[in-house]
This record gives structure tokens, C-alpha cells and sequence, in this order.
């Protein structure tokens, strides 16, 4: 081991040590998959070239990746990560073979022999084999998911959001770091159709009966969106004109469901009407846009958004908020498309901010019912989600373990969005907003500090305890009130010191007004009001509780 490992090491204990304290026991190998180690920091990825060839019969990949890099600063020990039961067998750079130790079950260093000069641009490639985690309840807990189609041919798909792209491939999986572009090359037998992400740029006939297609990212693209697909598949595809052009959309699917696909994929173009109207133009035209039918439930891929929800409106065939209004559309493609813009446009660069995912992409469905149904019935989408909130735990969760918060992510972080909606009290400048947070962080890796600051900065608005309330603690807001002679007593409680977040009340039938309770108690005069005729705006996500 050399002496930087074994600073790495010791560093590493120490903060693992730390966490355990706080009550939450992380391992040295959490320590190592969450942070940014001196073994990732000294080298940025510019370019990935995946090679994989899978064996459906043994369920085993044999594959390669040529990581391309540009050195930052000084460094001769590059962290590679890689999840048995898949085996890193060769890493090599300029020809020459390197050494390389496995410092934890999925972490591997490589000891460079050719000094690493900052600036340069420099080449690793490596070769890795064996069979993959299998997934066991994908998307949630993922990996590979091998099933069968209606005629029994394998039907094989990706996912890893949260487990890592390592699962599959050898990368540096931490997602604060995305490649500029990459390419996918994907081979499978004959007659099979392998389909990954960005655009075919061909199809190889090899003399062995397989067939290698070879995609291209033109984007930059988070390592857990990317994906492969295998099956035998039906491609038909349409466009749209959006606000950058021509879009093409293209859709593979079973054959068994292709006549169904054509009618419901036709809500691809309300999605991308919808989404473009609140959040600026699809963030990936150059790359395109796809739906591709998998074995599980759905995912973000960008550009070949995974799609499992049995061609039924709603999730599953159930309206998730209760409201009535989730049953019209399908939640898969409205949701997983709209991670286009918030996780695949906007990626969190640390997995304890998912919400920022999450978080706005549940709020983008109740923007969609919106867009076609009325501002009444999006908001009462949204307010319909509230029921699955626990608030047992922060939404944020720790930062440098590779461990995301709550799954309160959802429904709390759609609504908190949609109660600062409430606050800036300006459709117009919200809609500004929405559109400008993918438009200045487009296709980077964000904070959610960086997000909350733009929100402040864009509303004027000083939302600073609002975010720390909602993200960083679990009890919702009371507004306590009561009324003395002809006066209106209120203040905050069951929240965070120094919680002052406005609220709109209505003091008489049809008339609403913002109040600015603090968690010291304020009066309003209300000669001319009945007590019973007091209501909070239910748009807001608190409680309201009347005291003595």
C-alpha cells in the first residue's frame, strides 16, 4: 500500500468515525464511493468509451472503457470503481500494462507509471469481466434485469440509480464528475437489438452472429443514466418542433405492444409542450429523445428514458395523489421525461441533494396537470401528494457517503416548491425561474446550496429558513392563532429558530392577504371579521391550529 493510500486511508476512518458518532454507521468503502479522494481529485473525466459484450445464456458481460481525462494537478494513483461480483482484469495506459490493488469490494487503485502533467489529456483503458449483480427490485434496487419477453426471448435492461454505475462498468462513479460525450457500444446476438443512449451512429454485422451498435452521447451525461437494452424490439418514430427545432423521437418496444405504444407514446408531444413551456427547450436535441420498453417500472436515462408502466395511464394504473387528477396521463412518461431537465440538465453533484431530482420532477407532474387541466387542479395534485410524506427523516441526507435522504424527496420537495410558489405570489416570475435554473446550471452538476441561493437571489425573496425548515428538519410549520377584543394573534411554531416565512390568510369570505408571523407572537387588527371566517391557503404546506 502505497503512503498517499495510506493517507487516503487514515483520512477516510476519520470522517467514517465522525458519521458513526452523529449515529449513522458508514464504511470505509461508503466514505470512498460518496467523497471526492485525492485518488479522483487530481484527474477530470472529458470522455468515456464503453465496450460491453453480453451472453444471455450465461448472464455474463465481457466489456472495456477507455477513460479519457485531463490531469488537474500532480497525481499517480487513479481511483477506479468497480462492484463484484465483475472482476477488473487489465488496466493499461499508452501500451503499457499498470498495477492496480482493490482497496475495498468496489474501489480499485492504479499505480500510473507515466508522470501526470496538469493539463494534458491523458488515456486509461480498461478490461473487466464476469456476471453482474443481478437486480433485485428494479429500478430501486438495481443492476441487470434479465426477463423474457411475451415469445420468451431475453429481455434485458440496466438500472443503478443510487447503486452505482460501477455495477456494471468500470467508471469513476461519483456523480460530480460527468464525462463531456461518450460512446456505448453495445454487442448482442443475432437477432437481437441492443439500444443504449444518444444516437446510433451504426450497426456492425460481425461474423460470429452478433451485432455490435454503437451509440453516441453528444452531452455530458451522469454515469447512472447510462443504460443498455437488450431485446428483440420494434422501432417507429416521429418528431417534434420545439423550441430549439426539429426533435426526433424515437421508440422501441416489444413487438407484442407496438400498436399499443403508438397510442400512448402520442403523450410524448403534451409532455414536451408542457415541459418546454415551464422549464425552457429539452435539454439534449443534439442527442434526441427516446422511450425504451424495459422489464421494470422506469428511469431517467437520459435520452433513452426507460419505460415499464404497462401502457396505462397513471402509476401503475392508480392516481398517486388521490386528487382525481393522476389517472389521465401516464406518470411514467411524464415523470422519467421530465428528469430530463431535473437530474440528467441539472445533476445533484452529491446524492444526499436527490431532492433537487426528485424533489422538482414530482412538482413538474403537478405543472403538466396544470398546463392542460388548470392551475386549480395542478395545485390540488400537488396537495394531493402530501398524504405519503412521513417526515421521519430530513430530505437532505449526509453529504461524502454516497447515501441519498428521505423518500419524502417526493411529495415534501414538490410541495415546498410549490409553497415558495405561493410566496412569490408571481406566476410569471415563478415560470422565469424555472426556466432560468436550467438555462444557467445547464448540464452541470449542482449543490442544492447552489440552487437555494438561485432561488433567493431570482424570487428577491429571503428563503433561507423556508429551505433549512423543509430540507433539513422534519416537522411541518403550525401557524398558531387567536383572537383577542378585535385583534388577530399569530406566530410560527413547531419549526426551526428564527423561522419567518409570510403566508397568505384570508381574513374575510373571497380576500386574501399575507401575513409575516415570526416565532414571536403579532397582531392585526380584524374589526369587521367573523373568527370562523379565518383560513390559512392550503397551498402552503403547514398546519394551522387556532390557541387559546
Amino acid at each position: 500500500m502505497t503512503k498517499q493510500t495510506l493517507l487516503t486511508t487514515a483520512l477516510l476512518l476519520a470522517g467514517s468515525a465522525v458519521l458513526l458518532a452523529q449515529g449513522r454507521a458508514f464504511t470505509h468503502e461508503d466514505t470512498l464511493r460518496g467523497s471526492i479522494t485525492p485518488e479522483r481529485a487530481w484527474w477530470d473525466v472529458i470522455y468515456y468509451r464503453l465496450s460491453i459484450r453480453t451472453d444471455l445464456d450465461s448472464q455474463r458481460i465481457r466489456g472495456s472503457n477507455e477513460v479519457h481525462y485531463r490531469v488537474l494537478k500532480p497525481g499517480q494513483v487513479m481511483q477506479i470503481d468497480l462492484q463484484p461480483p465483475l472482476i477488473l482484469e487489465r488496466a493499461e495506459q499508452d501500451g503499457e500494462v499498470l498495477t492496480f490493488e482493490r482497496i475495498t469490494k468496489s474501489v480499485y487503485h492504479l499505480q500510473l507509471k507515466k508522470e501526470q502533467i496538469p493539463g494534458a489529456i491523458e488515456t486509461v483503458t480498461l478490461q473487466y469481466r464476469g456476471r453482474p449483480r443481478r437486480a433485485r427490485n428494479a429500478p430501486w434496487d438495481g443492476g441487470f434485469s434479465w426477463a423474457q419477453d411475451g415469445q420468451g426471448r431475453a429481455f434485458v435492461a440496466t438500472s443503478c440509480q443510487g447503486l452505482g454505475a460501477s455495477a456494471w462498468w468500470p467508471c469513476k462513479d461519483h456523480p460530480a464528475d460527468e464525462p463531456d460525450s461518450q460512446t456505448i457500444a453495445l454487442n448482442a446476438p443475432l437477432p437481437y437489438d441492443a439500444i443504449s443512449n444518444g444516437r446510433l451512429r451504426g450497426i456492425t454485422e460481425n461474423s460470429d452472429s452478433t451485432r455490435t451498435f454503437e451509440w453516441h452521447v453528444q452531452s455530458p451525461i451522469n454515469n447512472y443514466g447510462v443504460t443498455l437494452n437488450i431485446a428483440v424490439y420494434e422501432h417507429f418514430a416521429d418528431t417534434f418542433q420545439g423550441e430549439k427545432g426539429l426533435l426526433t423521437l424515437d421508440y422501441y418496444v416489444l413487438p407484442e405492444n407496438l400498436d399499443k405504444a403508438k397510442t400512448q407514446f402520442l403523450q410524448v408531444k403534451k409532455m414536451l409542450r408542457a415541459f418546454e413551456y415551464w422549464f425552457g427547450p429539452y435539454p439534449f436535441y443534439e442527442d434526441g429523445y427516446k422511450l425504451v420498453e424495459t422489464p421494470f417500472l422506469g428511469m431517467e436515462h437520459q435520452s433513452a428514458i426507460a419505460y415499464g408502466n404497462g401502457y396505462r395511464n397513471g402509476y401503475l394504473g392508480r392516481d398517486l395523489s388521490n386528487s382525481g387528477h393522476g389517472k389521465g396521463w401516464d406518470y411514467i412518461i411524464i415523470h422519467e421525461s421530465g428528469h430530463e431537465w431535473f437530474a440528467n440538465n441539472i445533476t445533484y453533484n452529491d446524492i444526499a441533494d436527490m431532492w433537487v431530482h426528485e424533489g422538482f420532477t414530482s412538482y413538474s407532474e403537478g405543472l403538466f396537470v396544470e398546463y392542460f387541466y388548470g392551475k386549480q387542479a395542478g395545485a390540488e395534485y400537488l396537495r394531493g401528494l402530501r398524504r405519503s410524506i412521513m417526515n421521519a427523516s430530513p430530505v437532505i441526507g449526509p453529504y461524502g457517503v454516497n447515501t441519498r435522504g428521505s423518500q419524502d424527496m417526493y411529495p415534501k420537495g414538490a410541495n415546498l416548491l410549490h409553497t415558495i410558489r405561493q410566496i412569490v405570489d408571481n406566476d410569471s416570475l415563478w415560470r422565469a425561474v424555472l426556466r432560468g435554473l436550467n438555462r444557467d446550471f445547464y448540464h452541470q452538476t449542482v449543490s442544492s446550496a447552489q440552487v437555494e441561493a438561485y432561488l433567493i437571489q431570482h424570487t428577491g425573496k429571503n428563503l433561507t429558513k423556508v429551505f433549512d425548515q423543509y430540507l433539513r428538519h422534519t416537522s411541518i410549520p403550525v401557524l398558531e392563532y387567536r383572537f383577542e377584543k378585535n385583534q388577530l394573534a399569530y406566530r410560527w411554531s413547531n419549526c426551526i429558530a428564527g423561522f419567518d416565512m409570510p403566508v397568505k390568510v384570508s381574513l374575510k369570505p373571497g380576500e386574501w392577504t399575507f401575513l409575516y408571523p415570526t416565532t414571536e407572537w403579532q397582531t392585526t387588527p380584524v374589526r369587521e371579521m367573523k373568527p370562523a371566517d379565518f383560513q390559512a391557503d392550503e397551498n402552503f404546506y403547514i398546519y394551522a391550529e387556532k390557541v387559546k
